[in-house]
């Protein structure tokens, strides 16, 4: 007998796979809802208008950070500085700034230097993490960890561990206080680069690459793509991205806070896995680091609201991250 099976019988198997698929992806979005509904219950304001836009606004920085962490997840890597480095930004913005107004500089080229400033400093970070990871051959893990410290000493040594204060008001209006027809700046920011990121993703021969060497990155090399480069790349637009949501934190809290990247890592970790972005590589995108921020803040906000305590929450959102990759290979086992 054939070890091949019959058409009829391949026919079948490829149908149980898509059901299987579509289970997947809705599994998410019901236990969303779910969960949204039980703290609904739980206290009342949850179904609040400003509560709700709350949320909204809160998952657009959340998103940023997820989108970010997708795009190194999808080449197999991760990267653990991203909180810390929000901190480095956030204070090496403010520095930046305060000093061009010191220096009687009009708030526009005070607003440009400090948006400048950011984002070099978020793309050097990513250029740096790239370099030794690609270039070096050394694990995400110890690169990212080695940077985590370095970006929390340069941001406490910045601001002598301090806020930095004194930016012009123009920043906080642009990128925190703006609104675009009505809908606030950060939802709008966060929007045009989730549609930016999508675009680059899925219609551009960088974003191919990246799944590409993900899922298999011998075969990319063999194939012809520069493996290494696009490693660096993808670090370096990690870090851009998550310097982005840096500037619009520091837009919202006023100053250049030392601590501003928290638990920052973990969360946007977190949001990219739960949302669907396999550590194994080759999967992910904007869409899923969308929906798990909105799981993560819907979490977040309704634990909040509940008066859960903040340590009881950091336990929560840990074993959502083992949760998350437990899913992840149970999925890719009945693929």
């Amino acid at each position: 007998m054939s070890d091949l099976a019959p058409p009829v019988a391949l026919a079948e198997t490829g149908a149980d796979a898509s059901v299987r698929e579509q289970l997947w992806q809705w599994a998410l979005p019901i236990a969303l809802v779910v969960l949204f509904l039980a703290f609904a219950l739980a206290d009342s304001r949850v179904l609040s208008a400003a509560n709700l836009l709350n949320i909204a606004q809160q998952t657009s920085y959340i998103a940023l950070f997820a989108m970010a962490q997708a795009v190194v997840i999808i080449t197999r890597g991760f990267d653990l500085s991203l909180g810390p480095a929000v901190s480095m930004v956030s204070v090496g913005a403010a520095v930046a700034m305060t000093a061009a107004v010191g220096g009687g500089s009009d708030p526009v080229t005070v607003l440009l230097i400090g948006l400048v400033a950011g984002i070099g400093l978020g793309a050097a970070t990513g250029l740096f993490n790239g370099v030794v990871i690609a270039l070096l051959g050394v694990s995400p893990f110890v690169a990212t960890l080695g940077s985590y410290n370095i970006a929390i000493g340069i941001a406490t040594t910045l601001s002598a561990g301090k806020p930095v204060q004194g930016m012009p008001d123009l920043f906080s209006t642009l990128l925190y206080r703006g609104e675009v027809f009505g809908v606030p700046a950060a939802i709008v920011i966060a929007v045009v680069a989730g549609l930016i990121l999508h675009f680059t993703l899925t219609r551009t021969v960088f974003g191919r690459s990246l799944y590409i060497v993900g899922t298999n990155p011998r075969a990319a090399a063999v194939a012809g793509i520069p493996v290494k480069r696009v490693l660096v790349s993808a670090y370096v637009l990690c870090s851009s991205l998550a310097a982005l949501g840096a500037l619009m934190l520091t837009a919202r809290t006023g100053s250049g806070e030392p601590n501003l990247g928290g638990s920052l890592s973990l969360q946007a970790i977190a949001a990219a896995v739960v949302g669907g972005t396999s550590l194994a590589g080759g999967r992910g995108g904007v869409g899923t680091a969308v929906l798990g921020a909105l799981f993560i803040t819907v979490l977040s906000n309704g634990m909040n609201l509940t008066r859960i305590d903040g340590y009881v929450q950091m336990v929560v959102l840990g074993a959502i991250v083992i949760v998350g990759v437990v899913l992840d290979r149970a999925r890719l086992k009945t693929r």
